[in-house]
């Protein structure tokens, strides 16, 4: 039943407004849909949305990205616009430039592995963007 189902994902925003700005001017979307409490955003191939939360995002996990073709290109655009990438030393898991490379990914996608960059919104919500490396 639920391969059959659309995903989308839902996103806590203590304050709509700011998030809504921040989506906005530093992302370059905009809302398809508005209603009390909560935003619909709709991407190429899938649709998310924020609501209106009192509580907090981990900040600890990926809580959303997006597949591009060109990562550097999406970087280089969002960092005109102001987002800030994170750096992580962790042990399998290190950035350069604000850019990690994961072995492994995606081998059903024709891959050998990601490259994959991470920011938080206005929320704290951690984003990332990721490239099939094949």
């Amino acid at each position: 039943m639920l391969r059959d189902g659309h995903v989308a994902t839902r996103l806590p925003a203590q304050d709509l407004g700011r998030a809504r700005a921040f989506y906005s001017s530093k992302l370059g979307l905009d809302p398809i849909e508005e209603r009390p409490g909560g935003l619909l955003y709709r991407c190429a191939s899938g649709h998310f949305a924020l609501f209106q939360s009192s509580g907090t995002p981990s900040g600890t996990h990926t809580q959303m990205s997006w597949e591009v073709e060109d990562l550097h290109a999406t970087l280089a655009e969002l960092r005109h616009r102001g987002v800030v990438f994170e750096e992580y030393d962790l042990p399998g898991l290190r950035t350069v430039g604000g850019i990690a490379e994961v072995q492994g990914n995606y081998p059903s996608k024709g891959g050998k592995g990601e490259k994959a960059a991470w920011f938080r919104d206005s929320e704290g919500n951690v984003l990332g963007i990721g490239q099939v490396i094949r």
